[in-house]
C-alpha cells in the first residue's frame, strides 16, 4: 500500500510540476522584433504592469534577419509576436503561411494613411504606427561647411554634399529598402535608380545598421543622412543640433504587428496589440526616444507642439507604397543595391566625381563634344542590368535568397552567376564612364 501510496503522490507531484511549467509557459509572451530597446522598454514595462501574469521576452534581430529565424524556426515555434517597420518583411511571411489573424480592431484608427492601407486586408497584421522617410542633417555641420539643407531627393545628387551624405543598406535594414522603394516607386525603375546611384556617389559611408546614420549626423560624422522619420525627431527632441525634412516623393506607411503562427501564447499576444492600438500604448509613442506617429486618431489630443500629423496633411506624400510589387522584388531590389552601391562604392564615388568636376569645368560654355561625353558618362552611370519587368518576374526573384554583409562573402549557385554578371556590367560602366568624364574635363 505505502509503495502505491508513494506512485500516486510522486505522479500527482510530476502532474502539478507539468502543470506550473506549462502555466510558465502559457504566460511568457515571445516578441521577434527589430525594434530597439529604447523602443520596445516602455511598451514592455507598460504591457506588463497592465498584465502582471505575463513575461516579455524581446528576441532582437534586424528586420531581414527576423524574417529568416521565423521561417527557420516555423516546424517548431516559440515565438508569439513578429513586430517591426517594413511592411513588405510582413507580407513575405503571410505568403509563407507563417502569420495568423489576429481579430484587433480599433474604431479610433483609420483604414488608411496618407493612400496606404493601415491594416492587412486579410487580418493577418495591424499597422501600429505611421513613418515616413526623408533626410536628417545637423545644422552645425551644415553651417561650418557652408551647405543649405537638401529638401528633396534629388537635392542630394548636387556636387556640393559630395562627401557630406550617410545611408545604410536597404539589405541590412527593413527601413532603409522601405526608403529606396518608395523613390523608385515614386520617379519609375530606371529613374529612381539613376537618383540613387547619383545620391550615392555623395555618400561618406554606408552604414552597418540603420541606427548607424543617425549616429553619424548626430556626431557629425558626416552632415545628411536618408532616414525614417523617428530618427530625425527622436534626435531633435533629445536635443540634438538636427533637424528632419520629409521630401515630396516620400511615402507614409504603417509600422506593423502580427501574431507568429502557432504561437504559443496568442491569448496574450491579441492583448499585446491591444495594448499597442489602444491610447495609453500609442501615447508612448511620444517619448523623446521613440518619435513615431500614432495612428490612432485620438492620441494626438496630447500630441507635442508641431508634432507631424498624417491626417491632417502637415505631411506631403506623394507616393501611393505598393507593398505587394514591394514584397515581390525585396531580395531583388536588396541585391541590385549591394552590386551597384554598397560593394562598388569606391567605383560608383569615383565615377560620380568625375561626371561633377566634368560638368563644374564645362558650365556654361558651348562646347558640343564635350557636352555629348558627359552625358554619355551620366548615361553609364545609370544604366540597369535588369529592367522593371525582370525583377517582377516571380521565376527570377525566387532566385534572391542569400544575404551577404560584404562583397567578398560567399554566394552559390544561380544569385552568385547573376550577381557575378550584374557586378561585370556596372564596374565596366562605372570605368567607362570615369574615362568619358575625364576626357572631357580635359578638352574644356
Amino acid at each position: 500500500m505505502n509503495l502505491l501510496r508513494n506512485a500516486l503522490l510522486a505522479g500527482v507531484a510530476f502532474a502539478a510540476t507539468a502543470s506550473a511549467t506549462t502555466a510558465f509557459a502559457a504566460d511568457k509572451l515571445v516578441v521577434v522584433t527589430s525594434f530597439p530597446k529604447t523602443l520596445t522598454t516602455p511598451f514592455e514595462q507598460k504591457f506588463e504592469e497592465m498584465y502582471p501574469d505575463v513575461d516579455v521576452e524581446i528576441v532582437n534581430k534586424s528586420t531581414s534577419s527576423s524574417v529568416k529565424y521565423i521561417q527557420e524556426t516555423a516546424s517548431s515555434n516559440t515565438s508569439d509576436i513578429f513586430w517591426a517597420s517594413a511592411p513588405d518583411a510582413f507580407e513575405v511571411l503571410k505568403t509563407d503561411g507563417l502569420l495568423m489573424k489576429s481579430g484587433v480592431t480599433n474604431d479610433n484608427i483609420p483604414p488608411n494613411v496618407a493612400g496606404y492601407p493601415m491594416n492587412d486586408p486579410d487580418g493577418f497584421y495591424n499597422g501600429f504606427a505611421a513613418a515616413g522617410y526623408g533626410i536628417m542633417y545637423n545644422e552645425r555641420y551644415l553651417a561650418g561647411n557652408n551647405l543649405e539643407p537638401a529638401q528633396q531627393w534629388i537635392d542630394l545628387a548636387e556636387p556640393e554634399y559630395f562627401g557630406h551624405v550617410g545611408m545604410s543598406a536597404p539589405s541590412r535594414s527593413g527601413t532603409t529598402h522601405l526608403t529606396v522603394e518608395a523613390v523608385i516607386q515614386g520617379e519609375g525603375w530606371d529613374e529612381g535608380w539613376s537618383q540613387w546611384k547619383f545620391i550615392a556617389g555623395n555618400f561618406a559611408t554606408v552604414t552597418e545598421r540603420s541606427f548607424g546614420v543617425p549616429d553619424g549626423v548626430n556626431s557629425g560624422q558626416f552632415g545628411l543622412g536618408i532616414v525614417i522619420d523617428f530618427f530625425g525627431l527622436a534626435s531633435k527632441a533629445s536635443g540634438f543640433p538636427v533637424d528632419f525634412v520629409y521630401p515630396k516623393t516620400t511615402a507614409i506607411v504603417p509600422a506593423n504587428v502580427g501574431i507568429i503562427n502557432d504561437a504559443p501564447n496568442q491569448q496574450a499576444a491579441k492583448d499585446f496589440i491591444e495594448f499597442l492600438l489602444s491610447v495609453p500604448g500609442q501615447e508612448l509613442l511620444y517619448h523623446p526616444e521613440i518619435r513615431r506617429l500614432p495612428v490612432n486618431i485620438e492620441a494626438y489630443a496630447n500630441a507635442p507642439e508641431n508634432f507631424p500629423n498624417p491626417f491632417n496633411g502637415s505631411i506631403e506624400a506623394s507616393v501611393n507604397f505598393d507593398v505587394e510589387k514591394s514584397g515581390a522584388r525585396y531580395n531583388v531590389v536588396n541585391s541590385l543595391f549591394d552590386v551597384m552601391i554598397t560593394y562598388r562604392m569606391d567605383d560608383l564615388r569615383d565615377a560620380v566625381r568625375a561626371v561633377q568636376l566634368a560638368e563644374e569645368k564645362l558650365g556654361d560654355a558651348d562646347n558640343a563634344e564635350a557636352k555629348a561625353l558627359i552625358e554619355e558618362a551620366r548615361a553609364l552611370i545609370a544604366a540597369m542590368p535588369i529592367d522593371e519587368a525582370k525583377a517582377l518576374d516571380p521565376d527570377f526573384a525566387a532566385i534572391f535568397k542569400t544575404k551577404r554583409k560584404k562583397a567578398e562573402d560567399v554566394v552559390e549557385g544561380r544569385q552568385a552567376e547573376v550577381e557575378q554578371e550584374w557586378d561585370s556590367i556596372v564596374t565596366a560602366n562605372y570605368a567607362k564612364a570615369k574615362e568619358l568624364a575625364d576626357k572631357a574635363a580635359s578638352m574644356l
